[in-house]
């Protein structure tokens, strides 16, 4: 039996760190919450939560060092962001009157209109909270093994990633339009909902991260 993966879970102060260690261990992963450079340089992976107002969680980032742990952790090993964490890799959210973020990934995140209607022609409910499916640009992908088109997972958020290259999305979601769910760049790989509330899809798709290999 090979040794566990290692992977360093983020911890700026904004993220759901117990829930995420917990479901990471949960399929086989050696996880330390951490901020500390050499703990992130020595881990297999890194795993890059966030929740909370943009604004908050960019000054976190910033104080912990976390900024440029994320710059270089993505030119040299797998990578798994998710919620806020996502969006933080983008040039800049709308939220707070406008918030630059970490211009790793060149793109704006942008509110919901809760003009939106739903199919069935109700209003959309902000902040869009609770399951729903999504559908994948490629389930072939190994992250996705495992994992059915259509499958439901957990969201919680008011605000959507729009890449300026759509050819790094990997899945979307419909909230009356379609937005992007999750993305996928070369070894950065970073999720919309939350996989460590998605139950049994969510710990497949966890899964598949711990035992990606490129």
């Amino acid at each position: 039996m090979g040794r566990a993966t290692k992977i360093a879970l983020l911890d700026y102060g904004m993220g759901n760190l117990h829930s995420a260690s917990k479901a990471l261990s949960a399929v086989g992963a050696e996880v330390s919450i951490t901020n500390d450079p050499k703990v992130v340089a020595a881990a297999d992976k890194i795993f890059f939560p966030g929740v909370g107002a943009m604004r908050a969680c960019i000054a976190g980032m910033h104080e912990a060092g976390i900024d440029d742990v994320i710059r270089h952790a993505v030119f040299n090993k797998p990578v798994m962001a998710i919620c806020v964490g996502m969006q933080a890799l983008f040039t800049e959210s709308a939220e707070n009157d406008g918030t630059p973020c970490l211009d790793i990934l060149d793109g704006q995140v942008k509110a919901f209109d809760p003009a939106w209607t739903d199919e069935k022609d109700a209003l959309i409910k902000v902040p869009h909270m609770g399951w729903n499916t999504i559908n994948s640009m490629d389930f072939e992908h190994p992250l996705w093994h495992g994992i059915a088109d259509n499958s439901h997972f957990y969201f919680v958020h008011s605000y959507y990633c729009e890449p300026a290259d759509s050819t790094q999305v990997a899945a979307v979601c419909d909230y009356g339009q379609p937005f992007c769910a999750s993305i996928l760049q070369d070894n950065l790989f970073a999720t919309q909902f939350h996989p460590e509330k998605s139950h049994s899809a969510g710990l497949q798709l966890l899964k598949n991260f711990v035992e990606w290999d490129i």
